[in-house]
């Protein structure tokens, strides 16, 4: 699969996988909803590695732990949540601020100088923000979507801590496959635990699309989709890669106004405009002159 058809697979499943939450909200209990996710890509993910004989146990479980917390429980529970009280598309356009909240717990947890162009990129992604909910939040306020945003970027800061525990993980020679594999089981069983402390019942859905949306989500989304983000990663490198960030909220947009009705303002026009311009200012790298030409980063 050439680089092209990868980038193109990660950001058509991250820009998908937002209405298949969607599917699962309401009939079942949102946090038993992430279990059975999480509980089948981790089987899946750790019996294929077993079947191929790359499956290994982490040399230091902590990070891994922490990983799997951040990334394969709560960060699902805010996304769940805040896609059960705004449209799925806006909870994209949260979640696709990530890189700026990377950028700040990096310095806090790695000492990673934070640089002008991470200023400028927060600055208009938050003022894109503002735009988007301006509506709901300022002319007529509605509790219910501040709640909303709450929770998207509650969901948003553990899978920025998630990432930094993954990077700790790679540090000390842990892949992000195996990290992932095993994170997704521990969240998996984390997530049980909630459950069962919660006394909230291991109910079944009765509805076909249900079912459908927790196989695309666990099977798709999950394990394709960030195998073809590891391996991107892996080719062209995080910056690039990091691009497909920008480009997934269209398609959850595109979705949500299909399947959600999302009605349009010229306000929100604007600050999804602005919201991934910061983006795109995040991940820009300048052309370097060498020996008279312009050439890539």
């Amino acid at each position: 699969m050439n680089n092209i058809t990868l980038f193109i697979t990660t950001v058509l499943i991250w820009g998908t996988t937002w209405i298949g939450i969607v599917a699962q909200i309401g009939e079942i209990p949102i946090i038993v909803s992430i279990f059975f996710r999480f509980g089948l890509a981790g089987l899946i993910m750790l019996a294929g590695l077993a079947l191929m004989q790359r499956l290994k146990r982490p040399s230091i479980w902590r990070f891994v732990v922490l990983q799997a917390l951040c990334l394969f429980c709560f960060n699902f529970i805010g996304l769940y949540k805040a896609s059960a009280l705004i449209p799925s598309g806006l909870v994209s356009i949260v979640f696709s601020l990530a890189s700026i909240f990377n950028a700040i717990n990096a310095r806090l947890f790695f000492g990673d100088r934070i640089t002008l162009k991470t200023l400028l990129a927060g600055g208009v992604g938050a003022t894109g923000l503002v735009l988007i909910f301006w509506t709901d939040l300022v002319v007529s306020f509605d509790a219910a979507t501040l709640k909303g945003i709450g929770w998207a970027v509650f969901g948003t800061v553990m899978f920025s801590l998630g990432n930094m525990a993954s990077r700790r993980n790679s540090s000390i020679g842990i892949t992000p496959v195996i990290a992932n594999s095993w994170g997704m089981g521990i969240g998996a069983l984390a997530l049980l635990g909630l459950i069962l402390a919660s006394g909230q019942p291991l109910t079944l859905s009765t509805k076909p699309e249900y079912w459908v949306a927790l196989v695309y989500l666990a099977v798709i989304g999950s394990v394709v989709g960030f195998t073809t983000y590891l391996m991107l990663v892996a080719r062209i490198g995080s910056a690039k890669a990091g691009y497909a960030t920008v480009l997934f909220p269209m398609v959850a947009l595109a979705i949500s106004t299909l399947f959600e009705g999302y009605n349009w303002t010229p306000l929100a026009v604007i600050g999804i405009g602005l919201t991934l311009a910061g983006n795109v200012i995040m991940f820009w790298r300048p052309r370097k002159r060498d020996s008279g030409e312009l050439v890539r980063d």
